[in-house]
This record gives C-alpha cells, sequence and structure tokens, in this order.
C-alpha cells in the first residue's frame, strides 16, 4: 500500500477513472416489495386482543404460574439463548468501534550495534550524534508515543455494518421473546395433561370399585345357582382389564411429571396441582379480538422481519466495496537513544499519512460477496413470508379446534350421562334376570370409555386454548 503522498497523479485518475467507469450492481430488494395477507400491516394492532394478556392472566393458576415462573430462570435452553443475545450485544459494540479512530499508546526500549564496515557503521563513525559527540555504541532506541488510525466510512460502509448487528441483536431477542412463548406453552400443556391423567385415574379407580362390586354381585348369585362361572370368569376380567389401565395411566403421570421437571430445569420432585378443577376450566372469553392484525405480536415474525432489515443493509455494505476507501494514520512522540533525552524538544517525532485505494483485480471476489449478500437477503423475504404465511394458518387452525373440540366436549358429556343411567339400568335388569351379562358388561366398558374420552375431549380444548395463546405469540412479558 502507498501513502496518498506517494501516488502519482496519473496512477490516481486511472485508479478513479476504473472504479467509476464499472458498473456498480444496484440493490435487488426494497422494503416495499414485502407482500401481506390481506388485513395484515406491520403497524396495526388490537390494543383488547388475547395475544396481549400477560400470561399470568391468561393461565390463571396459581401452580402452573409458580412452574411457569421457576422455568423462565432455570430452563438450560432459555439461558443458552439469553448468552446469544449477550454474543450479539457485544458484536454491536465491536462494529460500533470499527468505525472510529483507533489510537494505540506505546512504549519501546532497544539496542542496536552496527558493524564498522558497513555502510550504515561508516555513516554513523564519521557523522556525531551531536555537536562533538560521536554515536554511542552499542545504539540505544527509546520511544514513547501514540498512534492512530482512521477508515473514513465514506459510503456508510462501517456504518451499514454496525446497524445490521444491531437489528440481528434485536432479532435475537425477539428470538428469545418466541422461545419463552413455546416454553410457557408447553409447560402448561404438560401440566393440563397431568391433570388430565389424574382425572382419568379416578375414573378408572371409581370403575373398579363399580366393576369389583359387579363381580362380587355375580359371585353371590352363582352361589344362589342364578348365574355360572362363564360370567364370573367374565366379570372377572374385565376388572382386571381395568386395573392394568390404571397402571398404564401411573406410569404416564410419572412421564409427565418429569417431563416438567425437566422444562423447569431441576431434578423430580412432585408437581402441585389442581386436578380436581380441570373439567369446569373455563375456556369463554377466547373468542373475541382475533383480526389478523394480531400476528404482529408473534416474536418470531417480528424477528424474520428484523433479520430481513439486517440483510437489506448488508448488501448496502457489500456494495461499498467496490468504491474507493481512505484510511487515515498518525503518530506522535518522542524517541532518543538515551532517556534523558526523550523528552527533549529535539526528540518529538511526527508522522502522518492519507491511503487511497481501490479494487482493480479482485473485483470478482468483491462481486461474489456482493451476489451472496444480495441472495441472503432474497432469502430472508422468502422466510418472512413463510413466517407469515405460517402464522395466519396456525391461527386459523387453532380458532377452528377450540371451536370443534368444544362442541365436541358439549355431546360427550350428553353421551356419558346417558350411559351412566344406562349402567344403572342395566344392574337392576340384571339383578332380576331380565338382562343378559353381556349387556351389563358391554354398557361398563362403554361408559369407561366415554368417561375417559370426555377427558380427552376436555384436554384437547383446553390444548387448543394453550395453542392459540402459542399461535399468537402473546403474553411472554
Amino acid at each position: 500500500m502507498k501513502t496518498f503522498s506517494k501516488l502519482k497523479p496519473l496512477a490516481i485518475l486511472a485508479v478513479f477513472l476504473m472504479v467509476w467507469s464499472c458498473s456498480v450492481p444496484k440493490l435487488v430488494y426494497k422494503e416495499s416489495d414485502k407482500k401481506l395477507p390481506d388485513g395484515f400491516t406491520s403497524t396495526s394492532m388490537d390494543s383488547t386482543n388475547i395475544a396481549k394478556i400477560n400470561w399470568r392472566e391468561y393461565f390463571d393458576d396459581e401452580h402452573l404460574i409458580a412452574l411457569i415462573d421457576s422455568a423462565l430462570v432455570n430452563n438450560q435452553e432459555l439461558n443458552i439463548v439469553l448468552q446469544e443475545i449477550v454474543i450479539n450485544k457485544s458484536e454491536v459494540l465491536e462494529k460500533k468501534g470499527e468505525y472510529q479512530p483507533f489510537v494505540d499508546l506505546g512504549l519501546g526500549a532497544g539496542t542496536e550495534k552496527t558493524p564498522r564496515f558497513t555502510r550504515d557503521g561508516a555513516v554513523e563513525h564519521n557523522l556525531p550524534i551531536d555537536e562533538g559527540k560521536e554515536f554511542p555504541e552499542p545504539l540505544n532506541d527509546f520511544a514513547l508515543g501514540a498512534k492512530a488510525s482512521w477508515e473514513l466510512d465514506i459510503w456508510g460502509k462501517l456504518h451499514n455494518a454496525k446497524d445490521a448487528a444491531q437489528l440481528r441483536y434485536l432479532a435475537q431477542t425477539e428470538a428469545r421473546n418466541f422461545l419463552v412463548t413455546q416454553l410457557i406453552a408447553e409447560i402448561a400443556e404438560n401440566y393440563y395433561e397431568l391433570e388430565a391423567l389424574d382425572n382419568l385415574l379416578d375414573i378408572i379407580n371409581r370403575n373398579i370399585d363399580i366393576q369389583n362390586e359387579a363381580y362380587e354381585k355375580v359371585v353371590a348369585l352363582k352361589e344362589y345357582a342364578k348365574s355360572n362361572q362363564l360370567v364370573v370368569n367374565r366379570f372377572k376380567a374385565q376388572l382386571l382389564n381395568t386395573k392394568n389401565q390404571q397402571y398404564a395411566i401411573l406410569q404416564k403421570i410419572k412421564q409427565s411429571e418429569n417431563k416438567i421437571h425437566f422444562l423447569l430445569g431441576r431434578y423430580p420432585t412432585d408437581v402441585r396441582r389442581n386436578s380436581e378443577h380441570f373439567m369446569q376450566l373455563p375456556i369463554d372469553s377466547l373468542q373475541s379480538g382475533i383480526p389478523s392484525q394480531l400476528l404482529t405480536n408473534r416474536p418470531d415474525i417480528r424477528q424474520a422481519e428484523l433479520e430481513m432489515a439486517a440483510t437489506k443493509l448488508d448488501v448496502k455494505s457489500a456494495r461499498a466495496n467496490f468504491f474507493p476507501s481512505l484510511d487515515i494514520t498518525a503518530g506522535v512522540g518522542y524517541q532518543a537513544f538515551n532517556p534523558s533525552y526523550l523528552f527533549d524538544p529535539k526528540s518529538l517525532l511526527l508522522n502522518a499519512a492519507g491511503d487511497l485505494t481501490a479494487p482493480l483485480i479482485n473485483r470478482a471476489a468483491i462481486k461474489a460477496q456482493f451476489n451472496r449478500a444480495s441472495a441472503a437477503q432474497i432469502q430472508t423475504v422468502y422466510k418472512y413470508e413463510q413466517t407469515v404465511l405460517q402464522s395466519y394458518t396456525d391461527v386459523l387452525n387453532h380458532l377452528a379446534k377450540l371451536e370443534n373440540f368444544s362442541n365436541s366436549l358439549d355431546t360427550k358429556a350428553k353421551e356419558v350421562a346417558i350411559l351412566e343411567e344406562a349402567v344403572s339400568i342395566a344392574d337392576n335388569l340384571f339383578r332380576y334376570t331380565k338382562a343378559d351379562y353381556v349387556e351389563v358388561l358391554l354398557t361398563q366398558e362403554e361408559v369407561l370409555d366415554a368417561e375417559m374420552e370426555l377427558v380427552e375431549a376436555k384436554l384437547q380444548q383446553v390444548n387448543s386454548k394453550i395453542q392459540l395463546y402459542r399461535a399468537l405469540g402473546g403474553g411472554w412479558n
């Protein structure tokens, strides 16, 4: 690299003519090119929508709130993302420092002995270092000074790189918010699944009591010759089958508890919960305030938008590499062969230089860098559109699921009520030999299945509420 003062005028002119005569690629994408679904705007927001409700209000359960509070502090995946935010913040500071002057302060010392029979040795021998003083041998060297270098950001290359890093820092913050939403939803799903399993276990236990009572009745009827061993065996087999289901549910309960503890970043203990109120969980108030504008609250959409803006600045920064760059260097300090002369005015050292450089041979590499940045920008546009479309579809699907599972729950509740009545009727008819034992067995199996399906329908309804919360990206504050 040559200093500005040493460049020949014709060389300077040739550099500028070559740089400015070359066609510089244009920006391939503009912010206005984004396409959003009908009714969706990045600025409009309904302040009354459920996506803005704090998760403590959305999941009104003291035990669930305590679990989520613990997870927000101890979850390992969340803490990993928090460190990524710290890394990105440091990158912002690094990029900011690159377009500011670099100033270094230095202190040095050295010694040198020049051979007598060399050109430098002969010059030192014949020239005094000062009037009446020869060059000392060996010649010491002491220096103290400061030097500065500064690349003038004429085309905004460094400034755009700093802004891009800042946008990625904000995008990483949105990624953290998205992860919080997912974490809260996952804990809620496992918590309510645990309550549902408790209710299934209660149903199993009640049916075990009912079936055990029926089994004892058929054993008594056999003693009075009103039944036979086949009937006794069938009732006994049904009772054993129901007990086997009990063990399967106990295993699922243990797995759900362990999954919750994993999300909380702690070793398994008991999980406190309000299982007795599970079937009465309210699902109302979720049907209002769901315009398409709610998608603006999703952190992943905001993250995609910020990343798209960052890649736009990357393209501008890459484009600036086609233009000349101007570097300024300067230094000031003291240098002497003896420390006693170090701060003498005659030991003052000053230098300054300017370097003007432009790409000549390596334009292909710069163009490749520009093309890569342009392709990355277009890629983020597609990712943004994909994220918006996926989010829009998720909201519609979960709204439909919430409505359909609510209707299914009402229908299943009516079915259970009818079958419970049928069990009582079948039991009375069998007692007076007006119904076959098979009818009693089938009715008991049907009511057991229906009661369990009722709990599962309630769980599906609750999960629809949770998934709607997740789809709207709400309440992570």
